[in-house]
């Protein structure tokens, strides 16, 4: 009877661990590099700050990306890691020296319970009409939302027609934020949009941070106000700034080159949001 109860037991959790690793046909619940997917518990463990990363379906494809899976979770940890380092802000650890990063869906009402919202490779996304529901009372509530690592029109166009789907353009115009914007200067002072080409691009020697030639060869950091001039939504297209944090510690040149002025952009977004 005791092999019995264990052999239950054992089959409880893994069935409950099965339900985590699937979650309504997405697949394996699993970051880019293997990492088990943090979904958010019915209560947050603190209210410290948290990462939350966007769970979505990709409907194209785009070269060297993974749809939702792309820099989750460790461009977020190190990010985090480095703002409790460089700042005063109070983060949630998962355990030592490892934050949490919570793989949210935009119909999930532990969304609002984000203090900010991240995704990359969005020119691959496409929302539901709930979604989109979602994604606007977020970010009309107070929420804030940055989308990284999309390189060339298509990209561009395919994130810009379902963002405008939330936030119509005729009333949330998306413009290029000048250096002049405070974002720029938060914290630390950001004199330049860098372009962070993913570390593997980097490594082949291409001799260039453009992913995809002239198409490419510009990074914008572009952004939505709402009806108070507050920014809302920033977008970092045609760079891959949260490779500079993901892959920090692969190479020593490539940290020296991209990650300094990453994390510098990326503090002063993280303390824009918190603060705006």
């Amino acid at each position: 009877m005791v092999c019995l109860g264990v052999s239950l037991v054992a089959a409880s959790y893994a069935y409950a661990q099965l339900q985590q690793d699937f979650l309504d046909g997405f697949g394996v619940m699993r970051g880019e590099q293997g990492d088990p997917a943090e979904l958010p518990p019915a209560q947050w463990p603190d209210r410290d700050v948290a990462g939350c990363h966007i769970l979505y379906t990709s409907v194209r494809r785009e070269p060297n990306g993974s749809g939702w899976r792309t820099d989750y979770p460790w461009a977020q940890r190190n990010l985090l890691i480095r703002l409790s380092e460089l700042t005063k802000t109070r983060v949630s650890w998962l355990e030592p020296g490892v934050p949490h990063v919570w793989l949210v869906r935009l119909t999930d009402p532990a969304l609002f319970g984000c203090p900010y919202l991240m995704a990359s490779d969005v020119g691959t996304i496409g929302l539901s009409p709930e979604e989109i529901d979602g994604l606007r009372r977020y970010l009309l509530k107070g929420g804030f939302l940055w989308v990284d690592d999309f390189w060339g029109e298509a990209a561009w166009d395919q994130w810009s027609r379902e963002l405008g789907r939330a936030l119509p353009p005729a009333d949330y115009l998306i413009e290029d934020v000048p250096l002049t914007d405070p974002i720029f200067r938060t914290m630390l002072d950001v004199k330049r949009v860098p372009q962070v080409p993913g570390i593997g691009f980097w490594r082949a020697g291409n001799g260039t941070t453009s992913e995809r030639g002239a198409e490419t060869a510009v990074a914008h950091l572009r952004a939505v106000r709402d009806r108070h001039g507050r920014i809302i939504a920033v977008m970092t297209h045609n760079t891959d700034v949260s490779n500079s944090w993901e892959r920090e510690t692969e190479d020593p040149a490539y940290f020296y080159q991209f990650s300094i002025d990453g994390y510098a952009l990326g503090i002063n977004i993280l303390l824009y949001a918190m603060t705006h």
